[in-house]
């Protein structure tokens, strides 16, 4: 996710409305989430229409237009309108603002589109600010009624219908932001900061009774859904007249006090907001976060309800496919660089495969998620082990060719004096075999570091019996018996040739044998890195939601809640048990996925140790001939080749 931020000039629709009320992702904002390979940090702001949520989404783009601000009693923003910015103050991360429709417009008619819309906030989001006017008293509660629905929009799992319980580990950090805020912040005599405002707005009321549970109901959703939660109270920030213009006006005819709130909010938004995650800890990056967002829309428009769980085994799916192209990307385009250079020596071939399949696998490592079974690592293992062998064979390919020239362009005056029949006289045998014997010198002395050398050089040997045979058989100097030693020789010279044209295969066979134990050891290494980076991710996701669980238990209990807090100390439980099992699933997931990576190695072992078997039997066979050939020598006078 090494890509260059994306930074867009002005806010685009992301989701649109459609008629007959559904909701639809705009292919341009798609477009720019597909350019965007960082990780983003997803602000969405929500609430009442007219209430100034753009103006709050322009201040974070760092612009003072952009979003649409409306100076009417109509809602401006439609649907969700999104805005890509460099973050401020992450580097190699990007802002993603979502400014949503406003709420509880009475001209909309279909009165569960807001809580769809509220549900497509909480979903993409990693902070939501919540966006309102006044105080926080009864209304403004009742105003944010769709936490109370969410049962109805959003499940953990396919098996979770109705059940919230989960909730926490998905949802965003919450911001009430309160606009136009004119009371004193003091309660019962004493002075309270603007966070305590919010969790003494949101305390509960004790009774069993219908009107006690309807008001506790928004509020009980807020503190368990939301446990980690901020509040900013901004002053009213100019005159009534100058309203209608908020954007236009200057900072001087700003409100000093609006303006240093704003930015305090500005900063902490920055600072405090969290890239976005999906299930374990994983990244969202652009890309992933429009697959997210069709995914949602789409569910949500056909009367679904978006499966957090299932939108994971997706992206997943996904991301790891990408990896794996990711990863084969970064191994084809260093080994194509090296092909330039070919032919080269086969240590230079496979030091460099190490070195690019180490950054293959770490590239798929990056971006792999949820592959637990090692599926899509063993393709991309598999990918390489065949354009490794490819690339083998470029090499030789090349190798044989330079050497095949090299020998024609070595021979060519013999090839001359051949067809002139240079060699047709007493004595010119002797001419010949010396002439060989000054072509392969100097061939070997050109060719120490290049593969198939030796296979080339038994072809051209090979090539020359024939006539060399011819020659020594015309050869009128040479008697019989000496003609017999020379055709011995040459016999045990090609066999010779041969022995080190399969001893050259051998090593390269031992080459390729020391690659695929380096990449085995490598591969289990960011294996095991990679399932401790997952484990420690599950465990702090874990943890989180059971710091906010046991902190609302304490409070409960402290407030005289005693049936709520037994509720939430049941909920903990089945938590923890839950994970343990978890962990435990996952664990025996991670050993077998090892033992059939080590099963695979092994395999591959003794399809090596067969090789090299019967490239050891060859050789031995290949001794046992050279030693017959020498033993029914008599003589080595009149012979040269050698």
């Amino acid at each position: 996710m090494a890509a260059g931020p994306v930074a867009m000039q002005e806010p685009v629709c992301l989701i649109n409305n459609e008629e007959g009320g559904g909701l639809s992702v705009q292919q341009e904002a798609l477009e720019i989430l597909q350019q965007i390979q960082q990780p983003v940090v997803v602000v969405t702001i929500v609430g009442p229409y007219r209430s100034g949520k753009s103006y709050l989404m322009n201040r974070l783009a760092g612009k003072e237009t952009g979003f649409a601000l409306g100076n009417t009693v109509e809602s401006k923003t439609k649907g969700i309108w999104m805005w890509c910015v460099p973050h401020p103050s992450k580097e190699g991360h990007t802002l993603v603002l979502l400014d949503t429709e406003g709420l509880g417009d009475v001209n909309k008619g279909d009165s569960k589109h807001d809580t769809k819309i509220f549900a497509l906030a909480i979903l993409l989001s990693s902070t939501l600010v919540f966006n309102s006017r006044g105080t926080i008293d009864n209304k403004a509660i009742e105003e944010l009624q769709y936490v109370t629905e969410l049962t109805n929009y959003i499940k953990v799992t396919s098996s979770d219908e109705g059940d919230d319980t989960q909730f926490v580990r998905f949802f965003p950090n919450f911001v009430w932001a309160v606009r136009d805020f004119s009371l004193e912040l003091n309660i019962e005599g004493q002075e309270v900061t603007e966070d305590e405002y919010l969790e003494y707005a949101l305390q509960l009321k004790p009774g069993r009774s219908r009107n006690v549970v309807e008001y506790n109901l928004p509020r009980e959703c807020i503190r368990n859904y939301f446990p980690s939660r901020r509040c900013f109270t901004f002053p009213v920030p100019t005159h009534p007249d100058n309203m209608s213009r908020l954007e236009s006006l200057n900072p001087d005819e700003l409100s000093r006090e609006f303006l240093r709130v704003a930015e305090y909010f500005c900063k902490f938004v920055f600072m405090q907001s969290e890239v976005k995650l999906l299930k374990d800890g994983y990244e969202v990056n652009g890309k992933v976060l429009g697959h997210l967002a069709k995914m949602y829309a789409d569910t949500i428009s056909s009367g679904g309800m978006p499966c957090l769980e299932n939108a994971v085994v997706t992206i997943s799916e996904l991301e790891n496919k990408a990896a794996v192209e990711d990863g084969t990307r970064v191994y084809q385009t260093g080994m194509e660089q090296l092909k330039q250079s070919f032919p080269v020596e086969l240590m230079v071939v496979s030091a460099e495969h190490q070195r690019l399949y180490t950054m293959a696998i770490q590239t798929f490592m990056n971006r792999c998620f949820k592959d637990d079974e090692g599926k899509y690592l063993n393709s991309l293992e598999k990918d390489i082990d065949q354009r490794f062998d490819q690339y083998l064979h470029h090499n030789e390919k090349a190798s044989k060719k330079k050497c095949q020239d090299l020998l024609t362009s070595l021979s060519a005056k013999m090839t001359d004096q051949l067809q002139k029949g240079f060699y047709a006289k007493p004595g010119g045998y002797e001419l010949f075999s010396k002439d060989i014997e000054s072509i392969l010198e100097e061939y070997n002395n050109q060719t120490t570091e290049l593969v198939k050398a030796e296979e080339v050089m038994e072809e051209f040997v090979r090539s020359k019996h024939v006539e060399a045979e011819s020659i020594r058989h015309a050869d009128m100097k040479l008697s019989e018996q000496e003609k017999q030693i020379c055709e011995e020789r040459e016999r045990a010279f090609l066999l010779q040739q041969k022995m080190e044209a399969e001893e050259e295969e051998r090593r390269k066979l031992e080459v390729k044998m020391e690659a695929d134990r380096e990449s085995y050891e490598e591969r289990m290494k960011q294996i095991e890195k990679k399932g401790e980076e997952e484990r420690k991710l599950k465990e702090k996701e874990f943890e989180k939601v059971l710091e906010s669980k046991m902190r609302e238990q304490k409070e409960m209990l402290e407030k005289g809640f005693d049936m709520k807090a037994e509720m939430l100390k049941q909920e903990i439980e089945k938590d923890r048990r839950k994970y343990e099992e978890n962990q435990a699933v996952q664990a025996k997931q991670h050993e077998q996925m090892m033992e059939n990576f080590r099963s695979e190695r092994q395999q591959q072992e003794q399809r090596h140790q067969q090789a090299m078997a019967r490239m050891q039997q060859q050789h031995q066979q290949a001794i046992a001939g050279m030693q017959r050939s020498h033993q029914s020598r008599r003589s080595r006078s009149g012979c040269t080749i050698s």
